[in-house]
């Protein structure tokens, strides 16, 4: 089974409350339906409600099964607005900017998963990527065990042609632009945490670089043999090589040859990149010329699940993403509860 398969299958199996609020675009509208019409998550749209009805109808797309929410009429508003108001009022907001704030769809449906409304959260088909991440970072939060939030896309290898098959998780690809050890220790911590949940097997943590176990002497070598040690101070149990190269990473013949006393031995599901320029520049290829299905970027390290979306998505990326942090908050639910995500799972 695809891995992408596998994560809808364990969405439907316990679907989530998702809220998604560019509810006035054809593209959010049809994968919300697909969401509602499979089973895999329980959707809120958050906007001007007739809006959002003369698109659907516009779009001939059946709305049955979803709560439509609109901030400005909302009962749920002004206790927002309020809540907004106490977290930001030391940084100079006015209880005016905080209600203008929660009657916008970003912010209310942000303030949905904060307090519990919502269990996830996907934008950005409309709203851009830095207002996405932004708003998601203060009204969501980071969780407490990480200092910073990244990215990370769900590379999928599902293609005859591709000798090396399944899922793979690369990170950092879209945020997080020259970390430095400590950061780059909690990427890959995050990033580990995304494999578990998605991927459905433990995670086997690659630190990439131009050196593999010391081949090269330089200060990005440094940077990520450091982070790679802070990680194996972190989480000693988990299956970690750094530093290395990507074919030493994912073929076992070279990992054999080049990698000194290996845990990953050459089977590396969790990619870590030293900076964006290798992380984006490693989507890319792995997508236009690898045949990929790249997924994301999707957010980690937030105290509840939150996504961006590309502006320019389709309404099957939507679809799959709305899988994806369904799954992330069955994930976070079981995490709050101390039971086990395979026990949430078909």
């Amino acid at each position: 089974m695809k891995a992408i398969h596998r994560i809808i299958d364990t969405a439907r199996h316990a679907p989530m409350r998702i809220v998604l609020c560019e509810s006035e675009d054809e593209r959010v509208l049809a994968a919300a339906a697909r969401a509602t019409r499979e089973g895999i998550a329980r959707i809120l749209l958050v906007g001007d409600i007739g809006k959002t009805q003369r698109a659907a109808e516009a779009a001939h797309i059946d709305l049955a099964g979803m709560e439509l929410i609109d901030p400005a009429t909302s009962p749920l508003t002004d206790a927002f607005a309020e809540t907004w108001y106490g977290m930001r009022a030391k940084k100079g907001m006015t209880r005016e900017q905080a209600v203008e704030e929660m009657r916008a769809p970003l912010g209310f449906a942000n303030m949905m998963v904060r307090l519990g409304h919502a269990d996830g959260s996907v934008a950005g088909a409309v709203n851009t990527t830095a207002d996405v991440v932004r708003m998601a970072i203060q009204i969501i939060g980071v969780q407490p065990s990480f200092q910073l939030v990244s990215s990370f896309f769900l590379m999928m290898l599902c293609e005859p042609f591709h000798t090396m098959k399944g899922g793979l998780i690369f990170s950092d690809c879209a945020l997080v632009v020259d970390p430095d050890a400590a950061q780059l220790a909690q990427i890959a911590l995050a990033a580990a945490d995304s494999a578990s949940a998605l991927l459905m097997e433990p995670p086997r943590v690659a630190m990439l670089s131009f050196s593999t176990s010391g081949s090269a002497k330089h200060a990005a070598v440094d940077k990520v043999v450091q982070a790679t040690h802070l990680v194996q101070a972190a989480r000693p149990e988990l299956a970690i090589d750094g530093d290395v190269q990507l074919d030493a990473a994912i073929v076992a013949e070279i990992a054999q040859r080049k990698v000194v006393h290996s845990q990953v031995e050459g089977h590396a599901n969790t990619l870590i990149f030293p900076n964006l320029d290798a992380g984006n520049i490693g989507y890319k290829l792995a997508e236009r010329i690898g045949g990929a299905k790249a997924i994301g970027p999707l957010l980690q390290g937030l105290n509840r699940p939150a996504n961006d979306l590309s502006r320019g998505c389709s309404a099957d990326d939507i679809y799959y993403v709305i899988g994806v942090t369904c799954v992330q908050a069955q994930a976070a639910q079981a995490k709050l509860t101390g039971t086990s995500p395979l026990a949430t799972r078909p």
